[in-house]
């Protein structure tokens, strides 16, 4: 298992507590910092390019920043980044900003498919590399009043596409075709996979010394 295998605890680069979920609960033990990126769309930027991008972006302003060096043992430490993006009709869905926002985007979704694209990034001193979970999201129909109650919830208000899956917005979600946990905002498996790539690498340059 990746958690014994683990010398340091994963420095988690983010600020979303449902990563922090799904890291706790797979047993990974992680610490927390905070990145700040410019996040902007750019133009004609495809949506797999975008979060692939942000990603990685992240990953390497974490390690470069002052904040990376504040951590125990910093140069053996590896950092996780990731981003989450819903797309419908190619169209990335940020965070709203308002109630509005949110009604639009989500009676965009309702009665159709959707894709959720996470994108993750691991970076050391030494390497930085990255994986994509794309999830294919199909919603039901909803009314006009079943949209404005859902909407009025504090909970969508910081989610991408204005739903949080792991939230009363699952009652919604007619089929899911992908990985549930990269929907939510971190693919677990893919996590896993690049973390033991990463150890790997560590394990196979530590042999050619």
């Amino acid at each position: 298992m990746i958690v014994e295998e683990l010398d340091y605890p994963l420095i988690l680069a983010s600020r979303s507590p449902r990563r922090r979920e799904l890291l706790t609960q797979i047993g990974i033990s992680f610490e927390l910092m905070d990145i700040e990126i410019d996040e902007t769309v750019k133009e004609k930027e495809a949506p797999i390019s975008y979060v692939e991008r942000m990603a990685l972006e992240k990953a390497k302003a974490a390690i470069d920043s002052s904040a990376f060096k504040v951590f125990e043992n910093y140069s053996k430490r590896m950092v996780l980044c990731a981003d989450t993006s819903v797309v419908c009709d190619d169209e990335i869905l940020g965070k709203p900003d308002n109630i509005n926002q949110a009604i639009t985007m989500l009676t965009k979704l309702a009665g159709r498919k959707h894709r959720v694209m996470t994108a993750i990034a691991i970076a050391s001193q030494t390497k930085i590399s990255s994986a994509l979970s794309i999830t294919e999201v199909t919603f039901a129909e909803l009314s006009d009043s079943q949209v404005l109650a859902y909407c009025q919830q504090a909970e969508n208000l910081d989610k991408a596409g204005g739903y949080a899956i792991q939230g009363k917005a699952a009652q919604f979600v007619t089929n899911i075709n992908g990985s549930y946990s990269g929907v939510v905002g971190l693919p677990l498996y893919e996590t896993c996979s690049l973390l033991a790539q990463h150890l790997d690498s560590v394990s196979h340059n530590k042999t050619q010394r």
